[in-house]
């Protein structure tokens, strides 16, 4: 397996508050990684640091060996629990919007032939979440299940190599929920993806994961509690997914 990322002794402090300590771990190229912990563990803190919204305060993160800057790139994409998506565009403009930022920053519009490669590539993308038949809805023409599809369509319409998904489904219904883990499941296969996942439900991260890792506080002063900040307290394998990465495309088999 090739390493992706390296945490290396990270610590992350606001102030005089700790957030998180003595943070090292890798995480291997096409793994799905489920975070869990209680709140206030850092399980957010750590989504940012891989995002590059932050750096750490000590320590330091590499990807593909090579030190992460403390900026967003199109490598990365995120999906929030909350929909991130623009109320006041459609569907396919929704998912168009993050190439023309990226291929046309100044006027974030693009024009002729790019225009129409965008386009295509939206509405591919669009197609591979189950949203094809809403290409001209608006959010709010919507279920809550079709809006998160189309965050997922945001995300990965740049291609990125790493989804970040910040308890994604934890708004949903269970039965609206139960389709968008078979949908997460396809496009982490199909696309080739390293999956770094923030949950609540345990369930969830057992039948997701490749990998479930536990954050949280080892040492406790009821007296200073900011004072201590979380690490991986279990890191735990799961043997019955396998990553395969021929000819540098990962592929994914889940027994």
């Amino acid at each position: 397996m090739n390493t992706l990322l390296s945490f290396k002794d990270v610590w992350v402090e606001y102030g005089d508050r700790i957030v998180i300590e003595k943070l090292t771990l890798d995480i291997e190229a096409g793994s799905f990684v489920s975070i869990v912990g209680p709140s206030g563990a850092g399980k957010s803190s750590f989504l940012r640091l891989i995002l590059g919204q932050e750096a750490p305060t000590q320590g330091e993160i590499l990807m593909d060996g090579t030190p992460l800057r403390a900026e967003c790139g199109p490598d990365r994409g995120i999906v929030f629990q909350r929909y991130s998506v623009f109320p006041h565009l459609s569907a396919l403009r929704n998912t168009m919007l993050g190439m023309e930022c990226e291929k046309s920053p100044i006027a974030t519009r693009l024009f002729g032939a790019r225009r129409r490669a965008a386009r295509e590539e939206a509405v591919e993308m669009l197609k591979a979440v189950g949203l094809g038949d809403s290409l001209d809805l608006y959010p709010a023409q919507m279920s809550g299940g079709m809006q998160q599809r189309l965050a997922i369509a945001q995300a990965l319409v740049k291609r990125p190599r790493i989804l970040l998904l910040d308890e994604p489904f934890g708004a949903l219904d269970p039965g609206i929920r139960a389709d968008m883990h078979t949908l997460i499941r396809r496009l982490w296969s199909d696309y080739g993806l390293t999956i770094v996942m923030v949950t609540h439900d345990i369930r969830e991260a057992f039948s997701l994961g490749t990998r479930v890792l536990a954050l949280d506080k080892r040492r406790h002063d009821p007296h200073a509690p900011h004072r201590f900040g979380a690490t991986a307290v279990y890191d735990l394998p799961l043997k019955d997914r396998i990553v395969h990465i021929p000819d540098e495309r990962v592929s994914i088999t889940i027994d």
